[in-house]
């Protein structure tokens, strides 16, 4: 099952350290050198931190390692950690990641739903977490599901997976799925469908996710990291989209490669 994980993990050289950490109230941000690295924060701490040592100035790849943590805190640190390597501008355009030198870009141009409009249609359709606007973009055009772990008024819970990923044409997980462990079931459970797409500014642009049946990877390139690294601490209130892009990296991009 660690198998997914590893694989990112030993894409990490050993020679990049950490040189700021912020896990914030709602995201978790890693720097190191020139390239940084973000995803959503969970706070569920109920084990104690595998990580002993002070975090700053540790190998980044040592960090990366946290992500494998059930305290799901250290989790977050460990995928942002795995993103300032994957999700930085040099690496990811290594990689074959399209995406423009300019500070900003209108985020709704790779926005995997505004984007997946006319493929989805009529189809049935499953996403992982909830995401702004979803509701209104794909409940009047396909047979869609939201799975929620708290799941709200017409959501399923997350044991619903079970028996609605195998039946998708398109299927959305959340990047969520790295930190609490759902990942490599849910792509497991989600086989069949017509594509995959692992969705958030916390998605690591990692071409090694390809081999598990990932078709895009809907993720973040940080532009403006001490931008960033305000908002996420608390002392700048912003958008975090806006210290950056969205980018959408599919299979067919690393292939081209």
């Amino acid at each position: 099952m660690w198998k997914i994980y590893n694989e990112l993990i030993n894409g990490i050289p050993r020679d990049l350290v950490v040189d700021e950490l912020i896990c914030g109230k709602e995201y978790c941000y890693v720097r190191s050198d020139d390239s940084a690295g973000m995803t959503g924060a969970r706070t569920l701490s109920t084990r104690a931190s595998t990580f002993a040592k002070n975090m700053i100035g540790a190998p980044l790849v040592e960090i990366a390692e946290c992500v494998k943590s059930w305290n799901f805190t250290e989790a977050s640190a460990g995928l942002a950690a795995i993103n300032a390597y994957y999700n930085n501008p040099k690496q990811a355009r290594d990689n074959g990641v399209e995406f423009s030198d300019s500070k900003r870009v209108e985020d709704r141009i790779f926005d995997p739903f505004i984007m997946s409009q006319n493929e989805v249609r009529g189809k049935k359709v499953a996403v992982i977490g909830h995401f702004p606007h979803l509701e209104q973009l794909m409940e009047p055009i396909c047979d869609f599901s939201i799975i929620e772990w708290e799941p709200k008024d017409g959501d399923y819970p997350i044991s619903a997976a079970e028996y609605i990923l195998p039946d998708c044409d398109y299927v959305y997980l959340s990047n969520a799925c790295f930190i609490n462990k759902t990942l490599p079931r849910f792509l497991e459970l989600s086989k069949n469908a017509t594509k995959i797409t692992i969705v958030g500014p916390g998605t690591p642009l990692a071409p090694s996710l390809f081999a598990y049946g990932v078709d895009t990877l809907s993720g973040f390139i940080i532009k403006d990291s001490a931008s960033l690294a305000r908002i996420v601490a608390g002392a700048e209130n912003d958008k975090i989209f806006n210290t950056g892009q969205k980018v959408a990296y599919n299979k067919s991009d690393h292939t081209k490669q």
